[in-house]
C-alpha cells in the first residue's frame, strides 16, 4: 500500500481457492487476521495518535517484534500512517489513514457486540458514550472528504 495503490498485502488468505468462498470476507481476513490487529486499530482510533512505546505498554503481552510486524502490515494495507520524527531518541507516531478511519464504525460495532455477547454480565465499558460519539463523528467527517 505504500505505493499509493488500493491493493492490500499478499498472504495465505488471498489464494484463489480460499477467496472463492466469499471475496469480501476473505479480503478482510487477509488484512485483519492475527491476534493483535483489531486491538491495535482500536487503541489508535481511541487515542487518535499513538506512539510505539505507548502501544507496547497498553497492549501488554505483545513482543516488540510482533508489534512492529503488525504495525508494518497495517501500514502496508493502508489502515495506519507511520510518522518518524528525526530526533534523539527517535520518535514514531501512528495515526489512522482515511481507510482506517472508515473502519472505526465497524470497530465500534464489534466492541458493542462483544460487550453484549461475550463480556460478563454487569460489565461496564471504560469508554464513554461521548468517546464513542467522537470516534463516530471523526469517521463521518473523514467519509465526507
Amino acid at each position: 500500500m505504500k505505493d499509493g495503490s488500493d491493493a492490500v498485502a499478499d498472504n495465505k488468505f488471498t489464494r484463489e481457492d480460499v477467496m472463492a468462498r466469499c471475496v469480501p470476507m476473505g479480503m478482510l481476513q487477509s488484512v485483519l487476521g492475527g491476534k493483535w490487529k483489531i486491538i491495535i486499530l482500536w487503541y489508535i482510533a481511541v487515542g487518535k495518535v499513538q506512539r510505539f512505546g505507548v502501544l507496547l505498554r497498553t497492549l501488554g503481552g505483545i513482543t516488540q517484534s510482533t508489534l512492529t510486524k503488525q504495525l508494518r502490515e497495517l501500514e502496508d494495507d493502508g489502515f495506519i500512517h507511520r510518522e518518524v520524527y528525526r530526533e534523539v531518541p527517535p520518535k514514531v507516531e501512528y495515526t489512522l489513514t482515511e481507510r482506517g478511519i472508515s473502519f472505526v464504525p465497524v470497530l465500534i460495532q464489534m466492541m458493542r457486540w462483544s460487550q453484549a455477547h461475550l463480556c460478563a454480565p454487569g460489565f461496564v465499558s471504560p469508554y464513554t458514550d461521548e468517546q464513542i460519539d467522537a470516534m463516530l463523528s471523526q469517521a463521518a467527517m473523514a467519509g465526507g472528504r
